[in-house]
């Protein structure tokens, strides 16, 4: 897959051009896509997907984001994508005309152009659907609805805020993650019997509140284990904590990504009358954790 942040380093020549924020990767975005790549090979051009980073919202109203660029790269891959196009979205870009981004879709050579029914674009969200169709034929693919829900970018944030996690995994088609650094924290879980990494992600990067059962890639191999995001009331916590504990597993993490996926909600916060209660119910959680992974 080619990547590019600048229109004008795309190839020339007829494209298929799939725009949006996609945020998340999720099926609608996949459905989308596949679409979009389904015409690019019935009439042997590329599909190249101008999409932005950050996601719009992010910059604009600062709400978290579900996939960093890393990850969103990786899925466009996976996917099939040939060329991907992730334009930096910053305050330059967001004071842009609705006719500069069409100048961007005409200088890309699009044949054909996909974007979902409630694509907006410009300065102000002044451009719109039927102005897409002066550059070159759209098709504006409805959201996807599965089990009564429509699949949107915004309902899956709402989702984890509620720790909803296997919710969210049947709107993505695969776990929510989130990977980070480990940094050294307290060391409180040590003390406990249960070692924990203090993961550092993306600022603003969503995280679901509470206790999951997990699964972890690391550099040391894959691993199941049990994560924690909250505030750590039984000692008084005031930053939010993201912290994973690996089963049957012994060193230093320190410094090391971790890519967590969230697999089963097992619990929300609780306050717990100190560390005493705290160690019972890590065990409790770690048998939970282990009877939903199937160990």
């Amino acid at each position: 897959m080619l990547l590019i942040n600048d229109p004008a380093d795309a190839p020339t020549g007829p494209k298929v051009v799939a725009v949006g924020s996609f945020d998340g990767l999720h099926l609608g975005h996949q459905h989308l896509l596949r679409q979009a790549q389904s015409e690019a090979r019935a009439r042997h051009m590329p599909l190249l997907v101008y999409t932005f980073d950050p996601p719009s919202k992010v910059f604009i109203k600062g709400e978290g984001f579900l996939t960093d660029l890393a990850e969103k790269v990786e899925l466009l891959r996976g996917l099939g994508v040939e060329i991907a196009l992730i334009v930096p979205f910053n305050e330059a870009f967001s004071r842009r005309s609705s006719d500069d981004f069409l100048n961007d879709l005409r200088g890309l050579e699009a044949q054909a152009i996909y974007v979902g029914e409630d694509f907006r674009f410009g300065k102000g969200r002044a451009g719109g659907l039927v102005d897409l169709h002066k550059v070159a034929p759209t098709q504006i693919v409805p959201l996807l609805e599965i089990g009564g829900t429509l699949v949107k970018s915004s309902r899956i944030r709402e989702l984890l805020k509620e720790g909803s996690v296997e919710e969210v995994q049947r709107l993505l088609g695969r776990p929510y993650a989130a990977r980070g650094i480990v940094r050294e924290g307290d060391k409180l879980g040590r003390t406990l019997g249960f070692p924990t990494a203090n993961v550092e992600v993306a600022p603003l990067k969503l995280l679901p509140m509470g206790v999951f059962a997990v699964r972890v890639e690391s550099e040391h191999g894959d691993f199941s284990g049990m994560a924690y995001v909250g505030y750590r009331p039984v000692v008084s916590g005031q930053t939010l904590r993201f912290e994973v504990y690996l089963f049957d597993f012994e060193g230093d993490l320190y410094g090391e990504e971790l890519d967590v996926e969230f697999v089963a909600k097992l619990r929300g916060e609780i306050k717990l009358e100190g560390l005493e209660a705290l160690k019972a119910q890590l065990a409790k959680d770690v048998e939970a954790a282990k009877t939903v992974l199937g160990l």
